[in-house]
């Protein structure tokens, strides 16, 4: 009998190597290489073995009529946003997020959803029983919805059950590393079973069009866990965030084959369940330190939505021979930037302190129109100086000390009207975009003009021994 073939998978990356080695030359990774059998379908077309011939299939016009809508709202606003207006028919989703996020508490709530507009859902459990599940749903009130429940880890007899009766709209598989295949000989959780696992069941999705969300566990780092393959097989790769000291969620998407990839949804963690959040402003704002110095407010966009937030700066003499450089909420390279440009432009000497920066709420703000709020939140701590707090501040800083022009301007400062701040400072280019607006806008060409608005209305913290100006 000829020997089965062996290969070693690195369970970090997906890459394969004929021999074993201790560390992955595609992703860096140490001891993450092991060894997996080949499945049935490797073996096939083995030595003597005459490879399958192939089977014609018939060709489809670009051109053509669907019977059902294309996309299933869910009802739940926020969920829908970030999809773009509902689950496509046959797509696959994939959803990741630390334990504990409220994952498997946001996709029961979906699937109740989804059977209380009279479609058939079906929730797939590998990791909890029947019965524990059960326990959620009626807790959060969700029992009398004719969710369908099942605790599987086979893919093929989900498929084979899932077939039978009438097609269900939604399908939640939680989650993907727990499941496997008879068609690969490897333990499950390994990168082939959840490759081949994730496969059967995209087919299964595409050939039914019945809509599949995938449950992935994530790593250490917030990536999804497994190869990364199974990102590019999927649809959508949505992002669940949140710190579990704070009570808002973030659902991002990372990617959508069917709708924008900018857009956030907003959930705030309930005894009830999530709850959404219609004005994400509003909360992210309610509990501000008003008159405290080192805080500011950003009026950011995230998709087509303006968001309101604090960003809080602490500067500090620091006791070390290398200062620390601490940040939540925010790009560490972005930081490190604006602090170049305060010193490099502005005289504001750093170099002896230490600063933290954190945006309040637990939301993670990824653009660069933030640099001018950042920028003044730290002058303001340096110089112990209080923010005005009826203002906001967006604009983003070049390296040559310049603040430069941001898109949609005009709904950031209709946003921060509708919540009562009265001024705004903001690139020059921006002046004409609040004409119909009862805001008081001060334009900030050099990030210099900015620094000398902030300084002289407090006292600047010297460190003993050396000069400090800003």
């Amino acid at each position: 009998m000829a020997r089965r073939p062996l290969s070693f998978v690195c369970q970090n990356c997906g890459a394969v190597y004929g021999r074993w080695q201790g560390k992955c030359e595609s992703c860096g990774e140490w001891n993450t290489i092991s060894e997996e059998g080949a499945g049935h379908s490797q073996q096939a077309a083995g030595p003597g073995r005459p490879a399958r011939k192939g089977r014609p299939f018939a060709l489809q016009p670009l051109a053509g009529e669907t019977d059902d809508a294309p996309r299933t709202p869910c009802g739940i606003a926020e969920l829908d946003r970030v999809t773009g207006g509902g689950f496509v028919r046959g797509s696959v989703l994939l959803v990741g997020g630390d334990p504990g996020i409220g994952k498997s508490t946001l996709l029961v709530q979906a699937a109740a959803a989804i059977a209380r507009a009279g479609h058939r859902a079906v929730y797939i459990s590998g990791e909890e029983a029947v019965a524990q599940v059960r326990l959620r749903a009626d807790r959060l009130g969700l029992a009398a919805a004719a969710v369908e429940l099942a605790a599987e880890t086979a893919v093929e007899d989900i498929v084979a059950t899932l077939s039978e009766g009438k097609t269900p709209r939604l399908v939640v598989v939680d989650s993907i590393q727990t499941m496997w295949t008879d068609a690969i000989e490897s333990a499950p959780g390994t990168v082939s079973q959840v490759r081949g696992a994730a496969q059967v069941l995209i087919r299964y999705a595409k050939r039914s069009g019945a809509a599949v969300i995938l449950v992935g566990h994530v790593t250490k780092d917030g990536q999804i866990a497994g190869p990364r393959v199974v990102e590019h097989m999927v649809d959508a790769v949505l992002s669940f965030e949140g710190e579990g000291a704070h009570l808002f969620r973030i659902l991002r998407a990372v990617k959508n084959r069917f709708g924008p990839t900018d857009e956030i949804g907003v959930f705030e963690m309930t005894g009830g369940g999530l709850q959404e959040v219609a004005n994400p402003s509003a909360l992210f704002l309610s509990e501000r330190d008003l008159g405290a110095p080192g805080t500011a407010v950003f009026a950011g966009i995230e998709g087509t939505r303006p968001v309101l937030v604090e960003m809080q700066a602490l500067v500090a003499p620091t006791t070390l021979g290398t200062p620390r450089r601490a940040v939540v909420g925010w790009d560490q390279n972005r930081l490190a930037m604006v602090l170049a440009v305060l010193e490099a432009h502005c005289g504001v000497r750093l170099s002896g302190h230490d600063v933290y920066l954190n945006v309040a709420g637990g939301l993670r703000i990824q653009e660069p129109a933030a640099d001018l709020a950042a920028a003044a939140a730290l002058v303001s701590s340096l110089a112990n100086a209080a923010l005005p707090a009826d203002a906001v501040f967006f604009g983003e800083v070049s390296l040559s000390g310049m603040v430069r022009p941001v898109p949609q301007a005009a709904a950031r400062l209709k946003e921060a009207q509708k919540l009562g701040f009265a001024r705004a400072f903001v690139p020059e280019t921006s002046r004409g975009e609040a004409s119909d607006l009862a805001l008081a806008l001060t334009t900030v060409g050099p990030l210099l003009d900015l620094v000398a608005r902030i300084a002289p209305q407090g006292g600047v913290r010297r460190q003993p021994g050396r000069e400090r100006k800003a």
